[in-house]
């Protein structure tokens, strides 16, 4: 069991005793427990399966390819409809909703699914990459900043490039410029931080 772990769930105001007991549940399957993402996470053979998270009123489990699954008990949502395809969250409310037995089956599913090597791959943009007139501006006075910005993928770059373009405001435009110029420059992506949790 992973130390990160028993540190998340003790850290939790509330639903500690719920998580105890998912985190029980779920360790009785042939599952790697780890932190990824800031929460406990569980893979079988080295791809994600299920992840345990708590939130102000309700807290669950998360199903990286629930998409895939047959929810026979009608079980998972989808929190973001229409944007994503394959993660399902399975929320809970109180300790009554954990029914141990739909969730290992859930699990052994899912399990089942990725030794036929089924896998929900995500859509990836084709839209082209529009670099912001401030960044064209920075690349202008400063080449260094420009050959970091080269050197990251295309995905990366239009990271960047959408943070910027995103903000309303000139104001919120360059104080996100000021952000991400640092991370250019040390080859850091703008979500970098979250894949090594």
């Amino acid at each position: 069991m992973d130390s990160r772990v028993t540190e998340f769930i003790t850290s939790k105001e509330k639903w500690t005793q719920e998580l105890i007991y998912l985190r029980t549940i779920l360790s009785q399957l042939p599952l790697t427990e780890t932190i990824k993402w800031g929460s406990p996470t569980y893979s079988y053979k080295g791809k994600n399966v299920v992840s345990i998270a708590a939130f102000k009123n309700h807290f669950g489990l998360w199903f990286f390819q629930g998409g895939l699954l047959k929810d026979k008990f009608k079980v998972l949502r989808n929190a973001q409809e229409g944007k994503t395809q394959a993660m399902r969250q399975m929320r809970l409310e109180t300790a009554a909703d954990i029914k141990e037995d739909i969730i290992k089956l859930y699990v052994l599913e899912a399990i089942d699914n990725i030794e036929a090597g089924k896998e929900i791959k995500p859509n990836r943009t084709t839209k082209p990459l529009l670099i912001p007139e401030l960044l064209k501006e920075v690349f202008s006075k400063n080449k260094d900043i420009k050959i970091a910005f080269n050197e990251f993928t295309k995905s990366k770059q239009r990271d960047f490039a959408d943070h910027i373009s995103g903000a309303k405001r000139e104001a919120t435009k360059l104080s996100r410029l000021e952000k991400i110029i640092p991370m250019i420059l040390r080859g850091e992506g703008l979500h970098d931080k979250y894949k090594n949790c």
